[in-house]
């Protein structure tokens, strides 16, 4: 197993993949802890979906999935 060093937020990596959050996070839902999505809890807060690098990788395997499943992406 790999050492994570650093975690990337829902909103970040939205960002990054240029996807909606909101879409992105329901998604993500779908993906455990053992796929690289995790909560970051902080004083007085909810928390937020985080994912770490393999997260990232596997977000988006399932965002080509999703896409391809409702059409999106195709020629």
């Amino acid at each position: 197993m790999r050492h994570v060093n650093r975690v990337f937020t829902l909103s970040h990596v939205a960002e990054m993949l240029g996807e909606d959050e909101e879409w992105l996070f329901e998604v993500a839902a779908e993906m455990d802890t053992e796929d690289g999505q995790l909560w970051v809890v902080g004083v007085g807060e909810d928390g937020v979906m985080a994912f770490t690098d393999d997260g990232i990788k596997n977000l988006k395997e399932l965002i080509a999935i999703h896409q391809n499943s409702h059409g999106e992406g195709l020629p």
